[in-house]
């Protein structure tokens, strides 16, 4: 099969896009190698540079890994990555991946915010929101938002039941998430989130941190969001390419997942991480 060079849409956009469909629809499984560049030279019918820039596309989407001097493999499913220096949700990076992100709403009520979202959003007339973030039944991220209660009148739990929060703000409210910094740290699961996660008290977790401001830079929300060690990667774009640094969890020298990761390793991860943005 080729590609369409008569159509609008750019040859390494077509030559990933039947790529991903491979990948999702598992024709491709997790741990396969991708063909070489010159298979998909041939198969595509494009040039070197078009293959390499689809793959570099597959490859920041989190559906497949790249080391040097090793062949390309689908990423397995044990491993769910976020590029946590874009403003766009967990919901909204796996969806582009074809991945269903499901939605939880543990509680959503007006509630005094922690002093660091009070000084970020400015007001301690919020609403707190927590959630549980889960794919394929797993439970990934535990999530608890602060969010200015006059901006966002009438918000009921089933609105933001397996549904983004972005979108929701973005188009009931006419608020766009655009930007905003975050913290990563290595934390220690407590008794709460060790029951919402699915793992052991003390177990490790890596924690996302920040505030995020909409379209006229006024504050919009403050969250904390807590994600399972052993199932997520932070993913960091470092430079205007396509070129993406990852953090990648451990593996055996048979390419699969080890057991329970300890909270060293966590924090071994979060100070390479520091690295990397240093």
């Amino acid at each position: 099969m080729g590609v369409d060079r008569r159509g609008s849409r750019p040859l390494h956009q077509q030559v990933a896009q039947a790529l991903r469909q491979e990948i999702l629809g598992h024709d491709l499984p997790p741990g396969a190698a991708l063909p070489s560049e010159a298979a998909l030279c041939e198969r595509f019918g494009v040039a070197r540079s078009v293959v390499r820039q689809a793959v570099a596309g597959l490859a920041a989407d989190g559906l497949v890994i790249r080391r040097q001097g090793r062949p390309t493999v689908v990423a397995p499913p044990a491993e769910y990555r976020r590029l946590v220096q874009r403003a766009t949700g967990l919901f909204e990076q796996f969806a582009r991946r074809g991945q269903e992100l499901r939605t939880t709403v543990r509680r959503l009520c007006p509630a005094e915010p922690p002093a660091p979202a009070r000084a970020f959003l400015g007001t301690a007339d919020t609403l707190q929101l927590e959630r549980v973030r889960l794919v394929d039944g797993d439970p990934l991220s535990y999530v608890r938002t602060w969010l200015p209660a006059e901006r966002v009148p009438g918000l009921r739990p089933e609105d933001l039941t397996d549904a983004s929060l972005h979108q929701l703000l973005t188009t009931a409210y006419g608020l766009r998430p655009v930007r905003g910094r975050r913290q990563v740290r290595a934390v220690a699961a407590d008794d709460m989130l060790a029951e919402a996660l699915h793992t052991e008290p003390g177990g490790p977790l890596l924690l996302l941190e920040g505030g995020t401001t909409d379209q006229d830079d006024r504050p919009l929300e403050w969250f904390t969001a807590w994600h399972r060690a052993d199932r997520v990667v932070f993913d960091i774009d470092v430079s205007d390419t396509v070129e993406t640094v990852r953090i990648d969890a451990p593996r055996d020298e048979a390419g699969e997942p080890p057991g329970p990761v300890d909270l060293a390793r966590a924090r071994d991860l979060v100070a390479e991480l520091g690295r990397v943005l240093g």
